[in-house]
């Protein structure tokens, strides 16, 4: 369900871009997006805890919390934040598909390792996806994710780190994707409540670019920081 609702939300913005009235790119405004994902968010939330009973996370080294009712804008906060973040941080060829890449072979042993069968195949299947797709979109990219492709890719990633109660272990597998994020809205910010910008360039990747750095130099990267995070990641996870 999170996989396709966040995707149809996704389409439709990429419909209004690019066949739409719109002709500066810039799609469904980004309140409306926003509120109808913390809408879906939120029902994703509900079904979780009330459907499915889940409502523990566990933190490493403090162990598994149960946190009740507000696991549910909980839940929403995680998946909305997570949408948005690997949304942002598709802005260069090969650079989210990658990192999708890599957090999802980290998800996958840890799902693995609690015998979860359905969310193992789950991942298998989206896993075979995502390199699919990088074979076509590394530099110079011939296919591009689109928001139909990063906020259902976003959000599915948080869920599945709900379902397996991991994750603070999933946000530090996904911690580019948080970075960008971040900066994004550190921007945004300064923009609208102090009048000026609070860093040269955001999200990070266009300030590296804007640097010097070559596009691959700063994917390449990336997803070397990406493979030792997803390594931090699943040993905070055992």
């Amino acid at each position: 369900a999170t996989f396709i609702l966040f995707g149809l939300l996704g389409l439709y913005d990429d419909i209004i871009k690019f066949f739409g009235k719109s002709t500066n790119l810039v799609g469904i405004s980004w309140r409306h997006k926003l509120i109808m994902q913390v809408v879906l968010g939120l029902g994703i939330g509900y079904y979780l805890y009330h459907v499915m009973g889940i409502s523990i996370i566990n933190v490493p080294y403090f162990g598994v919390l149960n946190m009740g009712w507000l696991f549910v804008p909980f839940s929403s906060f995680i998946i909305v934040a997570f949408s948005n973040a690997v949304n942002i941080t598709d802005g260069l060829d090969g650079l989210a598909g990658g990192l999708l890449m890599i957090s999802l072979f980290a998800l996958i042993i840890l799902a693995t390792s609690i015998l979860d069968t359905p969310i193992t195949l789950f991942i298998a299947l989206w896993l075979g996806g995502i390199i699919a797709f990088l074979y076509f979109n590394t530099y110079p990219a011939r296919i591009l994710l689109g928001d139909v492709g990063a906020l259902s890719f976003g959000a599915t990633l948080a869920v599945i780190g709900l379902l397996l109660g991991k994750i603070v272990a999933v946000t530090i597998i996904g911690s580019i994707f948080v970075i960008e994020m971040i900066s994004s809205a550190i921007q945004m910010f300064g923009k609208r409540y102090l009048g000026h910008r609070l860093l040269p360039l955001s999200p990070v990747h266009l300030w590296l670019q804007s640097i010097g750095w070559e596009e691959t130099k700063i994917v390449t990267r990336a997803w070397l920081a990406g493979i030792i995070l997803a390594l931090f990641g699943l040993w905070l996870a055992y």
